[in-house]
């Protein structure tokens, strides 16, 4: 029997097979959602699919997912998927490569295993805690910062500056794709990484693929994610976010980086 990190991955690569169809076609009906970030035919198609494959192979399983199950019923499984279909909306919609999908595992509320698939990068994600975090099979480490490397990367959002003052000098970077940011410091591409407004499906995956591969991550303010709870609308939360490379790089992004005044 294959383990569930193994179907994890077999199905986000299925499901970026059928991205990659309406990727190309470009056809997806973009609208509107209640929050203002957009939703495509493509999300809704994948968010299907991927739901309908965890409850045939994991029927005892809860489910929570951006599109359709975004809340959690009264009395969950000890096991519980968290799925982004297609993180990265906005770029798919504009026919930029930086989008992928998400699947986490949690047990007892806390993530367990991790796939984050790219399929126009090539780039697959893996990482089942305390096993370690791999791209394409080969392992991930954080890369430490190095004196005599002056371009430094400090992956961000595009709300990170109109929200927060920022301290941080490295040379930012806009993604589009919150896990994207954070997969660049799992990689050693970025020191640090702070997306503003992730919800828990766009942190999930990119959580335990940090922690794994040797980095920090935390919340920037005192809303942690996890253990997630029955009983609330996670689309509704936002959880801020920052990851980085070594302890002291989190305690330097988490004083560099604050909450402007509302005044």
């Amino acid at each position: 029997m294959r383990s569930a990190l193994s179907f994890a991955t077999e199905l986000a690569r299925q499901t970026g097979e059928l991205l990659l169809q309406h990727f190309r076609s470009q056809d997806n009906n973009v609208r509107l959602k209640a929050d203002h970030s957009i939703v495509t035919t493509a999300d809704l198609n994948a968010d299907a699919i991927i739901a309908s494959a965890i409850q045939e192979s994991y029927p005892q399983d809860s489910l929570l997912s951006e599109e359709l199950r975004p809340a959690l019923h009264e009395t969950p499984s000890s096991k519980i998927w968290v799925i982004d279909p297609l993180d990265g909306t906005t770029n798919f919609s504009l026919g930029l490569h930086y989008w992928g999908t998400l699947i986490a595992r949690l047990t007892d509320g806390y993530p367990e295993l991790a796939v984050l698939h790219f399929p126009l990068l090539g780039e697959t994600y893996t990482a089942r805690h305390g096993a370690g975090a791999y791209l394409n099979g080969i392992r991930l480490q954080v890369r430490p910062p190095d004196p005599e490397v002056r371009t430094t990367v400090f992956a961000c959002c595009s709300r990170t500056f109109r929200e927060y003052t920022v301290g941080i000098r490295y040379k930012p970077r806009i993604l589009g794709s919150a896990s994207y940011s954070f997969c660049c410091v799992a990689k050693g591409v970025a020191l640090l990484a702070f997306e503003a407004r992730p919800k828990l499906w766009d942190i999930a995956a990119a959580w335990l693929l940090l922690q794994e591969a040797g980095g920090f991550i935390d919340s920037h303010n005192q809303d942690f994610p996890f253990p997630i709870q029955p009983g609330i609308d996670y689309s509704q939360r936002i959880f801020p976010t920052l990851a980085a490379a070594t302890a002291e790089l989190l305690v330097k992004g988490k004083t560099q980086i604050q909450p402007k005044s509302q005044s």
